[in-house]
């Protein structure tokens, strides 16, 4: 079966647009139509139901296309790779990270991946967590970049670096004298928190309930930047990851206090949608953000804000 083949229907229902997805591929609406049904009567089975608008994938359609998708997407990466075997690594790198990953790190990350691999070109868009996942499992992004890595049926996830914990204040708060300070510190603190819905905000909650400490919280946000500058008018205290607070303790606009009581870390990983064949820009890219990692080592007391270890390959859920 020719891989063109395979393609033309993988467009299509990428697309669920006929003549969209024969556009992408140079034919006709009506030759597109032609292959699919040809397609069909090989297989002995209805791939798609025309009856509804836009057409519908039948059970045996979802299989094929599940696939035919990975076949194809294996063989251009193949493709490709053979016929660049000998050249300089090049071509688009698209990643999508959550926004305090990537204002923290990728902007150096990438300057010095491009000095060594000037003909790539690497696009960064800055997303919620769960639009990551979004982004990677539809092959809009070939890499993600998130905290607290999962595994599923369709996300392979690494881990890549751990960061370390602190408790950040206005150089105007009470706390801000100290040199180091307690989880108990936090215990009645009005608390500028993220919101529920976030991984961090849970494993945040279950260090503070093992220390039977509660928080007052007067504020909630879903990214590290907008806590920042909450915290920045004295509106409460944070924990947050130390690298993500780095400017501003240089500035002096906030104050960072390591915590005495365990190495609390956020950990942070890269995922890949399972199956997927990645181009060799893609591959050294992930190689490089491996290589130089910087990974903050945890004790053997160490607490992670996760509920198991950082393994190489994250724990696989469902």
């Amino acid at each position: 079966m020719q891989i063109k083949l395979l393609k033309v229907f993988c467009d299509i229902v990428a697309q669920r647009s006929f003549s969209r997805g024969a556009k992408e591929n140079a034919v006709s609406q009506s030759a597109a139509s032609q292959m699919i049904h040809h397609l069909e009567e090989r297989l002995g089975v209805v791939l798609m139901d025309r009856s509804r608008r836009p057409f519908v994938l039948t059970p045996e359609g979802e299989l094929f296309y599940r696939e035919s998708r990975k076949l194809v997407e294996r063989y251009y990466a193949l493709e490709t790779e053979v016929r660049t075997l000998h050249e300089e690594v090049a071509g688009r790198v698209r990643v999508a990270s959550i926004y305090s990953v990537g204002l923290s790190h990728m902007n150096q990350c990438v300057r010095r991946f491009l000095g060594e691999y000037p003909k790539a070109n690497v696009r960064i868009e800055y997303q919620h967590p769960d639009r990551v996942y979004s982004l990677v499992e539809q092959d809009e992004a070939d890499v993600g970049l998130v905290s607290y890595p999962k595994n599923s049926r369709s996300i392979k996830a690494i881990m890549w670096r751990t960061e370390p914990m602190v408790l950040v204040c206005s150089p105007e708060h009470e706390l801000a004298k100290l040199d180091r300070a307690s989880i108990k510190h936090l215990h009645g603190q009005p608390t500028v928190a993220f919101q529920n819905d976030l991984r961090i905000r849970s494993e945040i909650d279950k260090i503070l309930s093992r220390y039977g400490v509660e928080v007052n919280v007067v504020m909630e946000f879903d990214n590290t930047e907008t806590i920042k500058r909450a915290l920045e008018i004295n509106a409460g205290v944070a924990l947050l990851p130390k690298p993500t607070v780095e400017k501003e303790i240089l500035a002096g606009s906030l104050v960072a206090l390591p915590l005495e009581d365990d190495a609390i870390v956020r950990p942070l990983g890269i995922i890949q949608r399972r199956g997927k064949m990645q181009a060799r820009a893609t591959r050294q890219f992930i190689d490089f953000l491996l290589k130089h990692a910087d990974v903050h080592s945890m004790t053997e007391d160490g607490v992670a804000i996760c509920d198991d270890p950082a393994p190489k390959e994250a724990a696989t859920t469902s």
